[in-house]
C-alpha cells in the first residue's frame, strides 16, 4: 500500500509517498547522507558558507562530490545542492531495494521515481499563477524537479521570482539550477525572464519554468502543464545539513 509519510530528521523536513515497507530504507539514506555532510562540513567548515563553487577535498564522500561538480556547473555555492542531493541519494536508495514507486519531496526540491502518472502541483506564493502543475509519464528512471523562490520559504534567494522550476534526471543538478535561475530573475519583463532561462539551460537540463508575478516563461521540454488543486498544507517546508 502506498502511504505519505513525513520524514523529520534533525533539519531534514520532507515528504515521502511510497510503499510502506521502504520508509525504513529511506530514513537510514537520509541519516547516512547527513552524518557524511555533517563530518564532511566539520573538516570544511567552507563547504556549508560558500556561495561560490569550491573544491571537494581528497577522499570527500561522494555526496559532497557530487554536490560540488554540479554547483560548479552554474557558479553556486555547494549547499544550494542539499536538498535535491539528499532526496535523490534516498531515491537511488529505495529503488536499488526494489521500490518501484517513490517521491521524496524535500522542501521543494523533489527527486521521484514512479510506476503510473503524477501531478506535481505548482506553488508561486504571492503570483497569481496558480492551480497549474505537471504531469508525468512513468519514464523507469529518477526525475528531479527542483524549486526555488525569493518569496516562498527561507531559502536564499539574490533574485525576486516566486519560483524558478528546474527538470532533470539528474536531480542535484536540477537543485543548483533553480537556485541558479533564481538569482538571476530580478525582472517581471517577458524578454528578461527569458534572457534569465537561456543563460542557465544547460546540457542536462531538461526544462524550466520561471515565474515572477503575472509573468511566466518556458524553456526546454516540459511534461504537460495541467489544472491541479495544490493544497500549501501538503507542501513539506525545512531542509538543511
Amino acid at each position: 500500500m502506498i502511504v505519505r509519510h513525513r520524514i523529520y530528521i534533525k533539519e531534514t523536513i520532507a515528504t515521502l509517498i511510497t510503499e510502506e515497507r521502504f520508509l525504513p530504507v529511506a530514513e537510514e539514506e537520509v541519516r547516512l547522507q547527513r552524518k557524511n555532510l555533517q563530518e564532511y562540513i566539520q573538516k570544511h567548515p567552507e563547504f556549508a558558507s560558500s556561495l561560490s563553487p569550491c573544491k571537494p577535498l581528497p577522499g570527500a564522500p561522494d555526496i559532497v562530490q557530487d554536490m560540488t561538480d554540479r554547483a560548479s556547473r552554474v557558479g553556486v555555492g555547494p549547499m544550494a545542492a542539499v536538498a535535491g542531493a539528499i532526496a535523490e541519494y534516498t531515491v537511488k536508495a529505495m529503488v536499488k531495494k526494489g521500490a518501484s514507486y517513490a517521491i521524496f519531496d524535500n522542501g521543494g526540491d523533489i527527486a521521484m521515481f514512479i510506476d503510473r502518472p503524477v501531478v506535481v502541483g505548482i506553488y508561486a506564493g504571492r503570483s497569481g499563477i496558480k492551480n497549474l502543475g505537471f504531469k508525468f509519464e512513468p519514464e523507469h528512471k529518477i526525475t528531479g524537479i527542483c524549486t526555488s523562490s525569493a518569496t516562498v520559504g527561507h531559502s536564499l534567494s539574490l533574485g525576486r521570482a516566486d519560483a524558478a522550476i528546474v527538470l532533470s534526471p539528474d536531480v542535484i543538478l536540477a537543485d543548483v539550477a533553480a537556485t541558479a535561475l533564481g538569482n538571476v530573475i530580478t525582472s517581471s519583463a517577458s524578454s528578461d525572464i527569458q534572457n534569465s532561462l537561456d543563460l542557465i539551460m544547460t546540457e542536462g537540463i531538461t526544462g524550466m519554468m520561471a515565474i515572477l508575478g503575472e509573468s511566466i516563461g518556458l524553456c526546454g521540454e516540459l511534461p504537460t502543464i495541467c489544472p491541479a488543486d495544490v493544497d500549501y498544507n501538503l507542501i513539506s517546508r525545512g531542509n538543511g545539513p
